[in-house]
């Protein structure tokens, strides 16, 4: 494993295996330096493919499926064959089949229940978030919540990610709490949103008490990190995923 990849710091059973990648170790270029694993943000394919292929080397066995997401609540249960629809979550009781998200900014939330028999991963970025998709893949799951530990993976953190005043509406309306997620941007209808405080709240309302994570910014840590708002939009992917053995 890389030395700068990251392994999650929870308390997970021995059969769960998971981590984050960083934007080292690959061979793309320019602005997809170098581990860029997306092959939908004009990189060239040749070098998706390797990279690809190196991170299939690190993790062995385990077979990864990478998901079309579309900032929805869509959860897939994997279980042996490629995702083809758009989703931004994936669960699953099989070993070997790896939950994967890839992000550049928004939060990768990965979750196992107690016991080590079911693994998910889900990309929370502000609309996902809104609109449920951590309680969405807790829901597919299918384990008590009391009985589930989630990890929140490198997202862009509270002093960069600027957002409208429709976003915090659209968390104030399901949880007047959420406010304390916002802090006054840069003009009056602008707000400093922290994404992992939201993603705490939300979890802490579905019954997950252990959560763990969180404290990264992909924007601020341009070394380590791909960042889409940082680089205008032109940049890498980087993959948070989880499985069993």
């Amino acid at each position: 494993m890389r030395a700068d990849w990251i392994l999650p710091d929870w308390p997970a059973p021995k059969s769960v295996r998971a981590l984050s990648t960083t934007r080292h170790g690959g061979i793309s270029t320019g602005a997809f330096a170098s581990l860029n694993l997306g092959e939908h943000v004009d990189d060239a394919p040749d070098a998706v493919a390797e990279n690809r292929r190196r991170l299939q080397a690190e993790i062995g066995a385990a077979q990864p499926r990478w998901l079309s997401q579309v900032h929805g609540t869509r959860v897939v249960r994997l279980a042996g064959a490629a995702v083809t629809e758009p989703a931004d979550a994936a669960v699953t009781a099989k070993p070997g089949e790896a939950c994967l998200i890839m992000t550049a900014d928004c939060m990768p939330v990965l979750f196992c229940d107690a016991s080590g028999s079911r693994v998910a991963a889900a990309h929370a970025g502000w609309r996902g978030l809104a609109a449920g998709v951590l309680e969405a893949t807790l829901a597919e799951m299918g384990t008590s919540p009391g009985e589930v530990m989630a990890w929140m993976g490198p997202a862009i953190g509270p002093k960069h990610y600027e957002v409208g005043e429709e976003v915090r509406q659209a968390f104030a309306a399901h949880d007047p709490q959420a406010i304390q997620a916002f802090a006054q941007g840069r003009a009056p209808d602008k707000w400093w949103c922290d994404l992992y405080m939201l993603a705490r709240q939300r979890l802490d309302a579905a019954g997950v008490k252990a959560v763990y994570g969180g404290g990264f910014c992909t924007f601020d840590d341009e070394e380590r990190f791909f960042s889409f708002r940082r680089d205008s939009g032109r940049t890498g992917r980087m993959a948070t995923l989880i499985y069993m053995v």
